[in-house]
């Protein structure tokens, strides 16, 4: 068995870590950044302290603000048409899931015109040429986009979010500065911790996975059992852990892949516009229990991470049970939803919703392969 890694040029992490955007762009060659972003970040002044130091730095810029959530493709296609507009040479994706997402289908776009109706981007891209450079420079603690090579668009005609999964749009270089997450709202804090949860223990147990990939998972997973309470109630030290951790999980499952509950997730988004990370966590527990009993040894090791004190002397199948439970807990106490019906799901949507999920991407990666009927029963389940 060969495994691949594929990771960023460099990485900088702690406070302070977008005080290095200018020397790493100089040292590149680049002259004029396109910084990809949302209103709200730009609203809130988190914009300012990034073209604060380009600034200082004297190094010109250009910013794009037309990002959604659950990007659609015409998002990527006007970030395109404007990136060509704007004589940059290099782009920063800053914020969450969906600036990440859009820069990286504009880099992709831009450097592989073949791909502009986005839609062709689909699975495993068949791009030829590496993205415009992009420096990634996360707002949440949760998708790890800045380290992945993996994005999400939704195409609005069809309601439907696809992955795109491609070697060519991994940030060259990532920024983790938790200066940028502390002021993020609880509710977004839980979504996209809870989604940086999934992407750990989805990774940790999805078949592909292996010992490096497994160090990086379940360390992550010992790193938000521990910290995500505490940073959703605004402990800054906890925040910054989130921050690490998230970052730590995406080398891992970039490139080990996930499982049902992404592919269960991404119908929500697409199809009734769930948060991703709200969408993750309702699916997490109930999708854990799905998977428990293909998961060989590994559930002593998340229940061990969620403090659990039998987890590597009890009977297996009791404490696999404990890990699901604690999942369970965490999800409810954080106050995320627990059922598909609380985030605007009906009866007349199931159908639609498991049709997607048993064709996402995603889907192939879980422990149990899922068939149609099993998606459609854990989807009703929720309801």
């Amino acid at each position: 068995m060969v495994y691949r890694m594929i990771l960023n040029q460099a990485s900088f992490f702690g406070r302070g870590a977008i005080e290095q955007i200018p020397t790493e762009a100089r040292a590149r060659g680049f002259n004029k950044a396109f910084i990809v972003t949302d209103p709200v970040l730009l609203k809130t002044g988190t914009v300012d302290k990034v073209t604060a130091v380009l600034d200082k730095a004297e190094l010109p810029y250009e910013i794009f603000d037309n990002v959604k959530p659950n990007p659609p493709v015409e998002c990527i296609q006007d970030g395109v048409a404007k990136f060509k507009e704007s004589g940059a040479d290099f782009l920063i994706g800053l914020g969450g899931g969906s600036p990440q997402d859009t820069c990286k289908g504009i880099g992709i776009v831009v450097a592989n015109p073949e791909f502009a109706d986005v839609l062709s981007l689909e699975g495993v891209a068949d791009t030829k040429n590496p993205s415009v450079p992009i420096f990634g420079v996360p707002t949440t603690a949760g998708t790890a986009s800045e380290t992945t090579i993996n994005y999400v668009v939704t195409d609005t005609e069809h309601q439907r979010k696809f992955v795109a999964v491609d070697p060519h749009d991994i940030p060259v270089v990532a920024f983790v500065d938790p200066d940028l997450t502390d002021t993020q709202p609880r509710a977004l804090k839980v979504a996209t911790g809870l989604d940086a949860l999934t992407h750990a223990i989805e990774g940790y147990i999805t078949p592909g996975a292996w010992s490096l990939s497994d160090c990086l998972s379940l360390q992550a997973i010992r790193m938000i059992a521990k910290n995500l309470p505490l940073s959703a109630d605004g402990d800054v030290a906890a925040g910054e852990q989130m921050a690490y951790a998230s970052y730590i999980t995406g080398m891992a499952y970039s490139n080990v892949g996930l499982g049902l509950v992404h592919g269960m997730a991404h119908p929500l988004g697409g199809r009734l516009d769930v948060a991703h990370g709200v969408a993750n966590g309702i699916l997490l527990a109930p999708v854990m229990a799905y998977n428990k009993d293909y998961t060989g040894e590994k559930y002593r090791d998340i229940a061990d991470a969620f403090g659990v004190e039998d987890a590597y002397s009890g009977e297996l199948e009791h404490v696999r049970d404990e890990a699901v439970a604690a999942v369970a807990k965490l999800t409810a106490d954080l106050g995320n939803p627990t059922k598909i019906s609380e985030v605007g799901a009906t009866e007349a949507d199931l159908e639609g919703l498991a049709h997607d999920a048993f064709a996402d991407v995603c889907t192939p990666g879980n422990p149990r392969q899922a068939t149609y009927e099993d998606i459609l029963a854990l989807y009703t389940s929720l309801m």
